[in-house]
């Protein structure tokens, strides 16, 4: 890992401390969620913090791969969204 200046490196703790948080509760409310659209938000928020998460990773061990794969998650995060509320929505994903 390359130096860092100390104000950065207090900024992605914190940053990661609030990741971490951010994906606790988006996984209560997934779990916990009244209606079936609440722990349908709460699954799309939870695939959004995990790409913040992957680039957080990226950003401290300072390597590209893992921004490639953010990209990655955030496509098929997108794509399963669609499907299920399309399923939720009409009863079927493919018309």
């Amino acid at each position: 890992m390359m130096l860092m200046h100390p104000l950065l490196s207090l900024a992605l703790q914190v940053c990661g401390a609030a990741l971490v948080l951010s994906l606790l509760l988006c996984g209560w409310r997934l779990w916990r969620g009244p209606t079936l659209i609440d722990r349908l938000l709460a699954l799309d928020t939870l695939y959004l913090y995990t790409v913040a998460l992957v680039v957080w990773l990226g950003m401290v061990d300072s390597t590209p791969l893992l921004f490639e794969a953010a990209v990655l998650i955030a496509l098929l995060g997108f794509a399963s969204t669609v499907a299920v509320a399309r399923y939720i929505t009409r009863g079927e994903v493919i018309e």
